[in-house]
């Protein structure tokens, strides 16, 4: 679009600022990639699913090879580099399937899930970062699609300061503020548990084919 009179300085300021920005989450502080590895399996395509290193935070918790995407990088790239660390599966091996859609954790950070086929001939570089991994193992989709999870949810109740200005802002004290909700499934698989962010993108995968 073209403007043909000259922008006022600061819209112009704005104009450079947002003319070729990539729309991300307003107040989004973080963001984080996690590959969601397909394999072929016995019982048609499996999961392949970390188990965290007990001396690191969230020790002992199933999730998806993953972590902080570093400056200037795509999911994409951040979720190749986490696999290529934490199991050593080198990024040739790995097939991306595309874009899933991203979760946004109320604490204020974005994950983004990127599915992608691990090719049988990189499995046999399969060796789990000790100081990240503490095993790993595969579970069929079927499995998901036949078990439904248990699922709970908890309820995130708006808390305003006692010395909130409602007066100045002209609300009232009893002001109906929207609560929120988060849904938290589990699944059971052989001894491990499959839950939180890592179960809701396993069921948001699950239920797209």
């Amino acid at each position: 679009m073209s403007y043909g009179e000259r922008l006022p300085e600061e819209a112009e300021a704005l104009r450079r600022r947002f003319g070729k920005h990539v729309p991300g989450l307003m107040g989004a502080s973080r963001a984080y990639a996690v590959l969601c590895p397909l394999l072929e399996g016995g019982r048609g395509l499996e999961l392949l699913y970390e188990v965290r290193a007990a001396g690191i935070r969230q020790g002992g918790e199933v999730c998806f090879p993953g972590g902080r995407m570093e400056g200037g990088e795509t999911p994409l790239e951040c979720a190749l580099r986490e696999t290529e660390e934490e199991l050593s599966i080198p990024r040739e091996y790995v097939a991306p399937l595309g874009r899933m859609d991203f979760i946004c954790n109320q604490r204020g950070f974005l994950l983004h899930p990127v599915p992608a086929f691990i090719r049988a001939d990189g499995l046999k570089f399969l060796k789990p970062s000790a100081a990240e991994v503490a095993e790993t193992f595969a579970a069929p989709l079927s499995f998901f699609r036949e078990t439904p999870p248990q699922v709970y949810a908890y309820e995130l109740a708006p808390r305003p300061p006692r010395d909130f200005p409602y007066q100045e802002i002209g609300i009232a004290p009893d002001y109906p503020w929207a609560p929120g909700r988060v849904e938290v499934p589990v699944w059971h698989w052989r001894g491990r548990v499959i839950w939180g962010m890592t179960a809701r993108i396993t069921a948001y995968l699950v239920n797209s084919l």
